[in-house]
Parts: C-alpha cells; structure tokens; sequence
C-alpha cells in the first residue's frame, strides 16, 4: 500500500474479527513506527502490550467514567471535556448516563490492546507557561500513535486512538506498572477490522487552510495569478 492510499484510509476501526496479530507482525509495526519525530529526539514513548484479558477488563472499566461524562455533557448539547467551558451536567446525570459499547468493548474484542505512556521528564513543553491547558508536549508522542495506525493499516489491521482512561490516569499508571514521572498518553486497541472503510469524510483544504493569516484567502489548488502560487 503506498502513503497516499494509507494516509486517505487509515479509518478509527472499532470492529474486529477474532483473528490474532501475532507478535512478530505487531513488532513489525513498532519497528516501522518508531521513526515518528520526538521533541530533541528524547524518545520518551514508552508502550506497554496488553494481551491479558483482567487487564483489558480493567482498562475498559476505568474508561467508563470519561466516557460517561463525555456522553452526557455530548447529549446536553456541550462540547465533552471542552477547557473552554465547565461541565453543565451535574455528578447524578453523569452517573445515571450509559456507557456505549463502542466506547470499551474494542479493548475487549481488539486482538491486542497498546497503552502508550510517555516520560515527563522527556518532554520540552513550550506552552508550558501561557494560560491554557498544555499541547505542545503531546508532539513527542502522538506522532508515534499515528505511525502505529499506518503501519499497521499497511498491514492489514487497524485501530483507534482511545482517551477516555486518561481521566483515571493514575489507576492506569498503577495497573501497568509504569515508575513515577510518566503520563497515560492514551490506549490503543488494534486488531484486524471487520469492516473497512474506503471514503473517509473530512474538511476540504479550502475549508481549514489559510494564506498568511487566519483571516487570510483559502489556499486553493488551482493558480492564484497575483501571487503565481498553485
């Protein structure tokens, strides 16, 4: 498969069929992942296989409080987990909301489940002093999740990037054993799709793409004749 036609269908998979992603395959995409770009090439990913099923149990049980919260401020016409704007649901809404199972049950059908943490002390977080919540620090690992898709994509599996356990971050730490100064960048089933998707819908390049400023013309495919740009 070539990086255009893995880039345009490299989908969220959620469904999977029982087939195993054997170790050496999985490895194979690891090592072909693990070029993504780090902050000073520190590197600080760490990712921990998870193949025991109490394990995955409990990583979809801590998932479900985020994603209740998710749903329920999703149903009050909120944007979930927004910084912006404080949760209008209350703790008993949240509480009486219902867990879609396509919120845990790929960590209990996907062939194989990664937890991706990444080393604190590794991170330059250039953001780290303005008044928002941090993003920057998420560049020395994201990379490595998005290179595990299209690799794995190439092989024929595929997966999604899941969050929602962050809120529970460090019942996860505890639960996977990682040492003190590392963060839960997300969880990652993956497995062999059930189905897979061919036409992914996203913004058109006119749509999110600007010239000089945010303010500025869309960047558009054919000739601009002022500027002789294409």
């Amino acid at each position: 498969m070539d990086l255009d036609d893995a880039i345009r269908t490299t989908a969220a998979i959620r469904e999977f069929t029982a087939d195993p992603l054997p170790d050496e395959v999985l490895h194979r995409i690891l090592d072909t992942a693990r070029f993504a770009p780090s902050g000073g090439n520190r590197q600080g990913a760490h990712v921990v296989v998870v193949r025991d099923p109490g394990t995955r149990r409990r990583l979809a049980e801590l998932s479900e409080p985020g994603t209740r919260r998710y749903m329920a401020q999703a149903r009050a016409g909120e944007t979930p987990w927004n910084p912006l704007a404080p949760a209008g649901v209350d703790a008993e809404q949240i509480a009486a909301t219902p867990v879609p199972a396509a919120f845990v049950e790929p960590l209990h059908t996907a062939a194989v489940v990664l937890v991706v943490l990444v080393d604190l002390g590794a991170l330059a977080a250039t953001d780290q002093d303005l008044d928002r919540i941090g993003l920057v620090g998420g560049a020395s690992v994201y990379p490595l999740v998005w290179n595990v898709l299209l690799a794995a994509r190439a092989e024929g599996y595929g997966g999604t990037i899941t969050t929602m356990a962050v809120a529970r971050e460090p019942e996860v730490l505890e639960l996977v054993g990682a040492p003190a100064g590392y963060a839960l960048a997300c969880v990652v089933p993956l497995g062999r799709p059930r189905h897979q998707p061919t036409r992914l819908r996203r913004q058109r390049v006119e749509e999110f793409v600007t010239r000089e400023r945010f303010d500025g013309p869309p960047l558009a495919a054919e000739s601009d004749a002022s500027t002789g740009r294409k």
